[in-house]
């Protein structure tokens, strides 16, 4: 007698690739929300975020990571350590990659993706700069580079063939209950995607060295009938990043602000009063004891 029982799949699907690929921004599309911060900068993610996607019979459970660099601090170790781990626990990897970066720049990644056993689907990004013929030739030398991975163009912005990849990943998820409960979007905190915001916008904003040497910290979070009463630290490494991000008569540091909780209010949906500060925290990037306090894993 055949069973009416319906088959439920769960897994990790987790993406990887260098800086300004395009993961955060394929994470959030495929999500259809915005939890991982985006802009044009390099190294904007620097932790690994979990995003959730619920299905009436699976449940993918996306994993954006740090883009892809050659560690020159212990920051940069810790983010590299998501990449490792990344590697490591995936049930679907994601190799993300795009029409201008070259084909041979993490061969020891490309080795170590050729030697795991899940199955591997390679995005080709930013397939409207390229035309056809580029495009097409692209797949061909990835598909030699990792002959078991599936290699399918894209834009992640623009998103055709994204509802392709969802269907992709639930034939290829493993049979398995749910991890998460329903309807839970990430595993991260509100705090943590408020400090994200407020990081997004020095990075929109700053130039050089400031968005790089800051880390945002959530102090307070009083929540109230009708407000959310926010005050966060920006953390700098020297005086003069402070003088710079507070800017003359503190016009700077009031547009971050202002910007930064009309989206925290839309993210939250409620009124935010949001005040911010910066203080000096000297080479935090390299103290391990400031790392783990930040919420890195070293």
């Amino acid at each position: 007698m055949e069973s009416n029982k319906k088959v439920f799949k769960a897994g990790f699907v987790n993406i990887i690739g260098n800086p300004n690929v395009g993961k955060s921004t394929l994470m959030n599309s495929l999500l259809g929300e915005k939890l991982s911060i985006v802009t044009p900068k390099a190294q904007t993610t620097r932790h690994r975020i979990l995003g959730i996607l619920d299905g009436p019979d699976y449940q993918i459970v996306f994993s954006d990571t740090p883009g892809i660099l050659k560690p020159h601090y212990k920051m940069h170790e810790a983010m590299m350590k998501a990449v490792e781990s990344a590697l490591e626990d995936a049930d679907v990897l994601i190799y993300m990659t795009d029409v201008v970066e070259k084909h041979d720049k993490n061969p020891e990644i490309i080795r170590k993706i050729n030697e795991i056993s899940v199955p591997v689907l390679l995005l080709i990004n930013k397939i409207d700069l390229a035309d056809q013929n580029a495009v097409a030739a692209l797949v061909d030398l990835w598909q030699k580079e990792i002959p078991r991975a599936e290699v399918m163009a894209i834009s992640a912005i623009h998103q055709p063939n994204l509802a392709g990849i969802i269907d992709r990943i639930i034939t290829l998820l493993p049979e398995h209950p749910p991890f998460f409960p329903q309807g839970q979007l990430s595993d991260k905190t509100e705090r943590f995607f408020v400090e994200e915001i407020i990081r997004e916008k020095i990075f929109l904003h700053y130039a050089e060295e400031i968005p790089y040497s800051t880390h945002v910290e959530i102090e307070s979070f009083r929540e109230e009938e009708s407000l959310v009463r926010i005050n966060a630290v920006i953390y700098v490494m020297r005086d003069s990043q402070k003088g710079i991000l507070i800017g003359k008569k503190g016009e700077a540091l009031k547009r971050i602000g202002i910007q930064a909780r009309e989206e925290i209010e839309s993210f939250l949906g409620k009124k935010v009063y949001l005040e911010l500060f910066v203080k000096v925290r000297e080479n935090w990037r390299d103290k391990p004891s400031s790392l783990r306090n930040f919420g890195y894993e070293l």
